[in-house]
Formats: structure tokens, C-alpha cells, sequence
């Protein structure tokens, strides 16, 4: 079912967001992104005629309360964005009385899903190395499924609409779809939406398709880097992952990031791209420093030649003209982790290099996808989130999906 032909008129909702925002040490949230990301699913409901149940999760609680982590703070910000006064059920396994009561245009928030072990389903206080520990996880798994029961059993129809949590099997994500029919359960607008950028980036690709992967290690991305190897024409690796692919064609990197025993592995993808008649762009040059600092000594070195004692930050000047001339050309333009230390302002470089490349060919008709923490915080540090074609809320989800993996809460609510 597609929310878009679904009336809600006189029907329940329970919706499943992502509103895991940052709060500052007063309980104010700092970054509303993805409280305002969820609002045409939210509004859609309310418009109809419906009346909506929210659900989320926040935090890591570990199967426990804590009100560090407690969604009663975010109950006012939630409320004026909606311009509902929301009611707050402080316990959301006990809220059949609070979601009975709700009458067409009213608005429930139910505490957070992760203070109850069920919802992601682990054991725990015991080790996977315990010989019970198998008896636990089937324990637990049918706990979870009587939990997504009670979830479900407050509504009438099930929204997804958390695509940064469509990689986990939780209660909310994915277990409680199996309590709805086909006709009353789908995803919401930002699922959507995000389901359609990552098909645009790998099902509807438009070449020449260049992907940047930036990030400390080149065996978190070995999965991404494989998967994408079959679909682009430019694959840019940088950042961290620069000095092991160094190190591995025999070059000095001082104190510089490296995986010793990913060696061979950076030239088994040299190798594989070059069979594959990818075009594998690697940083010639880096701006390196002195301590790790913003405030270091430095100088810009090759990369193959980094002095002892001195560590590479940024992408030199000749690296971005090697990243721009790959990405500027470009139709399909997928972002994936910086390529330096951006948090430090003296190390931005290389990054917004990336940057303004992709806005350039964004602005000649590229699609260009942003995903992952760390480079949707570079767009929104320099101010060009308006410049890309989609910013995705989902890191470890999007990556999973690049990989070409089935997400379980996307799954959930497919047609």
C-alpha cells in the first residue's frame, strides 16, 4: 500500500520515526533534522482525519529505563512542529488505555521503544559465549514478537517511516508489519523518498557514475567498495583509507592512519578495479601535521612520502584537482565519508573540494546522494545542503543498502 491513495479518516495510526535527535545536558534538542523529516507523514495522518500514535526509539538504554534517554523532552519541539499538543505515554508497553482514548486529529508519543529489551530482540546480561545464550535469544525473539503484538494492537494501520533504522529487525521496524495486512501497513514519505534515491543511485543509474567512499578504514567499506565496483565508472577512495592503499604500493606514511593487515586487500581492489576498467582515483598528495590538532604545524607531502613523525589530516591541492576532474563530468554521484579531518576547520580541504564538485554537476543535472553521518555533517558544516540532489537520513541503513543488502524494515512494508 502507498501512503499517498491510504485515507486515514477515522483510523489509528502508529508510526515508527526516527526522532534519535541530539540533546544538549538540559534535555533541548540541538539538530530537529529528523523531527521535521518525519512531518508530511505525520501531517498526512492528521489531515485525513486520523489519529496518530508515534513511536521511537533514542539512545542506546540497553533494554533499561534511563531518563537520559526518555522522549518526554522532546514531547514540546514534537508539538509545535506539528502544531498538535502531543500527549506522552510514559511507559510504551502499557499505553493500550492512552491509544484507545485518542480521538481524529489527536497525537500520542510513546516512550522510548529501547527501554524494553524486546524491541531489539537480544538477550540481556548474557554472553554469546554462554551455553545458554541460544536457549535466550529464542526466549527473547518470542518476547519480541508479544511485544510488536501489543505495539500493533493499538492501531489500525502501521507507518514506517525510520528508514536510519530499516537495517534492524526491531519490534517496531519490522516484527510488528507481520500484525497488519497488505492494505494496512506501508512505508511513509521519507521511506519513500529514501528508497528512491538509493534506486536512483544503484537501479536507475545514469552514467558516467562516480562514488566517493572517504572514512578511516577500508574494511568497514570493503562490502560498499565490492558491491559498487560492478556499477561505476570513478571510484574515489580517501580520506583515512588513503595512507593503508599508500602503505600497500610501498610508501612512507608516518603517523598517518593504516591498516597494517589490509594491505594485500588494497591491492586486491587496485587490482579488481583495473579488471574491471574502473577508473580508481587515490590521493597523490596530503596535507600533513605535526600532532593531530587543528592547531598542528603543516606542510603538504606526497602521500608515499609522509616525514616520521608527521601524519596525513586532508587531501593536498593536486588530490582535489584529481577528485573534481572525477566528479564533475559525473551523472551519478554518490558521497560516502570526508576526505580529511573536517571536524578541524584547517583540515576542510579536501572535503569541500568534494563538495563544490558535486554541486557543480549536481547544478548540470547530475543526482547526486549524500549519505552517512560524517558527510552530511561536512554539507551542513559548509552551508550546502540545498546544493545536492538528497541528503539521506539513514548512515548505517544507506550502507547496507549499497552493499545490496535487504533491509528488514523495508522489507516489512514492501507491496
Amino acid at each position: 500500500m502507498k501512503i499517498d491513495n491510504f485515507n486515514f479518516a477515522g483510523k489509528k495510526a502508529i508510526v515508527r520515526v526516527d526522532f534519535n535527535v541530539p540533546l544538549d545536558e538540559n534535555g533541548h534538542v540541538t539538530d530537529d533534522t529528523r523531527i521535521r523529516g518525519a512531518l508530511p507523514t505525520l501531517k498526512k495522518v492528521l489531515a485525513d482525519g486520523g489519529a496518530l500514535i508515534i513511536m521511537s526509539h533514542m539512545g542506546k538504554p540497553k533494554g533499561k529505563v534511563n531518563p537520559k534517554f526518555s522522549l518526554s523532552q522532546i514531547v514540546a519541539p514534537v508539538s509545535e512542529k506539528l502544531g498538535v499538543e502531543v500527549k506522552f505515554a510514559p511507559d510504551c508497553a502499557k499505553a493500550a488505555e492512552a491509544a484507545a482514548a485518542l480521538k481524529a486529529g489527536e497525537v500520542l508519543l510513546l516512550e522510548n521503544l529501547r527501554f524494553y529489551p524486546e524491541e531489539e530482540g537480544k538477550p540481556v546480561g548474557i554472553e554469546k559465549t554462554d551455553p545458554a545464550y541460544d536457549e535466550a535469544k529464542k526466549a527473547m525473539k518470542s518476547s519480541q514478537k508479544e511485544f510488536a503484538k501489543t505495539l500493533a494492537s493499538y492501531a489500525d494501520v502501521y507507518v514506517n517511516d525510520a528508514f536510519g533504522t530499516a537495517h534492524r529487525k526491531h519490534a517496531s521496524t519490522a516484527v510488528i508489519a507481520d500484525y497488519f495486512d497488505a492494505d494496512h501497513k506501508m512505508p511513509g514519505f521519507l521511506m519513500q523518498k529514501e528508497i528512491q534515491a538509493v534506486d536512483n543511485v544503484l537501479g536507475n543509474i545514469k552514467h558516467p557514475f562516480t562514488a566517493i567512499m572517504g572514512g578511516s578504514k577500508v574494511s568497514t567499506k570493503i562490502g560498499i567498495i565490492e558491491n559498487l565496483m560492478d556499477k561505476v565508472d570513478n571510484l574515489i577512495l580517501c580520506g583515512g583509507m588513503t595512507y593503508t592503499f599508500a602503505k600497500a604500493m610501498g610508501g612512507e606514511v608516518g603517523l598517518s592512519i593504516c591498516e597494517e593487515d589490509k594491505l594485500q586487500l588494497a591491492l586486491d581492489i587496485m587490482a579488481k578495479a583495473k579488471a574491471k576498467g574502473v577508473n580508481l582515483v587515490l590521493g597523490t598528495d596530503c596535507v600533513a601535521a605535526d600532532s593531530f590538532s587543528n592547531d598542528a604545524n603543516t606542510q603538504v607531502v606526497p602521500v608515499n612520502a609522509i616525514p616520521e613523525g608527521w601524519e596525513g589530516l586532508d587531501a593536498g591541492p593536486e588530490t582535489r584537482k584529481l577528485f573534481a576532474a572525477a566528479i564533475e563530468g559525473a551523472k551519478t554521484i554518490l558521497w560516502n565519508g570526508p576526505a580529511g579531518v573536517f571536524e578541524f576547520d584547517n583540515f576542510t580541504g579536501g572535503s569541500r573540494a568534494i563538495a563544490d564538485a558535486i554541486a557543480k554537476a549536481t547544478a548540470n543535472g547530475a543526482f547526486s546522494l549524500i549519505g552517512g553521518g560524517d558527510s552530511v555533517a561536512c554539507i551542513n558544516k559548509f552551508g550546502m545542503a540545498d546544493q545536492v540532489s538528497y541528503i539521506s537520513t539513514g548512515g548505517g541503513a544507506l550502507l547496507e543498502a549499497i552493499e545490496g543488502k535487504v533491509l528488514p524494515g523495508i522489507a516489512a512494508v514492501a507491496e
